[in-house]
């Protein structure tokens, strides 16, 4: 059908959230109206090759798939790894988390390629991906954020914080790595869990009491808009770990929370502070801690490609904002039409 746009669905990835990044896309292909999107979707497999998946017919129905392992053909011989078919597209959707694609990478190829894409660009991906980074750049703003300590190669793991601490790779997400840590004895394994995924690590002090999380969506121009909160009940879980995150009924979300109106205000005003101090676009889901003892409103993470099934976080949090998933993806695609075009105006 003529009209359509025609979209590039990437998914899988290098990185250890390599399967929640499939889950997302199925989720995202599925949502896609074909009267409207012409779409490819790409898997990137763990060792780096990408590929583009069937589209398999039943009846009238176009049913696409991604991570079946016989349903992909190569799309690029193994010793060039570049997608020159994305040059072809009207926009890029990387459903992609972690290194390898969250992180900037992609994006920098995405804007050689001069193709529209969803999502941050190159630097709020690479910032908000680096924990240690994005901290200063949120306390540099007047943000405030959870202390932290960072261990780079060849220092000494130290903590300053008494404990319990965190303790996490700097640049990964999903929880992968991350160990809560309650005595000394504890702290040196945590660190080289940690450095099984990253070289830089953060021991980064507890704060006890409400997790929060904030959706944001826009550009510069209108402004972004924040969703209604969300608080996070871990269940049986000590903390909001990954088989809280993923596991079935690992985790209950209450939407809104039981917050005064003024701190629900508070937390959507900083998560729309945040998104802007880091200079991202499109969308991102800011993470929060309420403090229980004052009060205080504290940023611990914003995530510039979060989950993105229909059920992930992100998406519940807009769609009992009134914006269901189907729109939101209509409108994160026309965002990242708008930003390109306006973008194309610069001069270089």
């Amino acid at each position: 059908m003529s009209g359509r746009l025609r979209v590039a669905l990437l998914a899988g990835g290098r990185s250890s959230e390599h399967d929640v990044s499939l889950a997302s896309a199925r989720s995202v292909l599925s949502a896609l109206d074909p009267e409207r999107y012409d779409v490819a979707a790409i898997e990137i497999a763990r060792d780096g090759r990408w590929s583009v998946a069937n589209a398999l017919q039943s009846g009238d129905e176009d049913v696409r798939v991604l991570g079946t392992g016989s349903s992909s053909s190569q799309l690029v011989p193994s010793d060039d790894r570049t997608p020159a078919v994305l040059g072809s597209v009207d926009v890029v959707l990387p459903i992609l988390h972690g290194p390898f694609g969250e992180d900037g990478t992609v994006q920098g190829l995405l804007e050689l390629l001069d193709v529209a894409y969803v999502g941050a660009g190159v630097a709020a991906s690479a910032l908000a991906m680096d924990k240690d980074l994005f901290k200063k750049v949120m306390r540099d703003s007047g943000i405030p954020v959870a202390r932290h300590h960072t261990i780079r190669l060849g220092d000494p793991v130290e903590n300053p914080y008494g404990y319990p601490v965190f303790v996490k790779p700097a640049r990964l997400g999903s929880s992968v790595g991350i160990s809560k840590v309650h005595d000394e004895p504890e702290l040196e394994p945590a660190v080289a869990l940690a450095r099984r995924h990253d070289e830089k690590v953060l021991v980064e002090e507890h704060v006890a009491g409400l997790e929060v999380e904030v959706g944001v969506l826009g550009n510069r121009v209108p402004p972004p808009i924040a969703s209604l909160p969300g608080s996070i009940d871990t269940l049986e879980h000590d903390w909001y770990d990954y088989a809280s995150k993923y596991d079935e009924d690992g985790m209950r979300l209450l939407v809104p929370p039981d917050l005064p109106e003024e701190t629900i205000e508070l937390v959507q005003q900083r998560a729309v502070d945040a998104f802007v101090a880091s200079e991202c676009e499109g969308l991102a889901r800011v993470d929060f801690f309420v403090r229980a003892s004052d009060g205080e409103v504290v940023v611990n993470e914003l995530n510039t490609m979060p989950g993105f099934t229909a059920t992930s976080v992100y998406a519940k949090l807009f769609e009992e904002s009134g914006i269901g998933y189907a729109e939101l993806l209509d409108r994160l695609i026309a965002l990242a039409l708008e930003r390109h075009e306006r973008r194309r105006g610069l001069e270089y």
